[in-house]
């Protein structure tokens, strides 16, 4: 195998595990999102709509997800995989699990966000007489939105780890790669490539995460 083949093959590879982060981390957001801003809302402490039951409800579903084993968790929904994309093996299908294993990441990294609020800024809020919904929209999300970023610059960093373990039961991309024909045809040129193409884009995708999460703070 020659250099053109490797970057050939890690050009592929890399395609497939940006398809994989890029929609993952979308699908992930849209289920965390909502289930991080009802987790804080219903906090009995701490939240503008305390619920505790169903305060704790979510948080024990929540720890459970996150507890579970990745590799795990992958096989398990196999049949979820092949019942929303109809098959439970490449790219497409490593999506379900990547989105279903990050949400509960992405709700707590939404909840801790909120939570740092000021409470006063919800309080002065309240006393103009804005409701609940209001103060979500428009005083919570916007007054955590640096930090929000940064959490979901730590959730792409996390579902492309989790991308290169899916790699390794079929689901395609760079730790497909580095397991096929870096690991077991004992390619190390091919594993070095794969590994250091995976470092470059948590580099690329920190620093831009950390950027924008800087202008952010500058404009507040």
């Amino acid at each position: 195998m020659n250099w053109s083949e490797i970057f050939t093959l890690v050009g592929t590879a890399t395609w497939q595990t940006l398809i994989m982060v890029f929609f993952s981390t979308c699908f992930s957001v849209i289920l965390g999102l909502p289930l991080g801003i009802l987790m804080c809302v219903t906090d009995s402490e701490t939240g503008i709509m305390p619920k505790p039951l169903l305060n704790k409800v979510l948080n024990r579903i929540v720890d459970v997800l996150r507890s579970f084993p990745f590799l795990i968790l992958m096989i398990v929904l196999f049949p979820l995989s092949r019942l929303i994309v109809r098959t439970s093996i490449g790219t497409v299908a490593a999506i379900v699990p990547l989105s279903i294993a990050a949400a509960p990441f992405v709700a707590r990294i939404i909840e801790a966000a909120l939570k740092g609020i000021d409470p006063g800024v919800i309080l002065a809020a309240k006393a103009m007489g804005s409701t609940n919904w209001q103060i979500i929209i428009k005083v919570m999300l916007p007054e955590s939105l640096p930090a929000l970023v940064d959490g979901i610059t730590l959730t792409i960093i996390n579902v492309i780890g989790y991308s290169a373990m899916a790699g390794t039961i079929g689901g395609g991309g760079l730790g497909d790669l580095a397991n096929r024909y870096g690991y077991q045809r004992f390619r190390i040129d091919v594993l070095i490539v794969s590994v250091i193409v995976i470092l470059i884009i948590v580099g690329i995708i920190q620093m831009t995460g950390s950027k924008i999460s800087s202008s952010l703070m500058k404009k507040r």
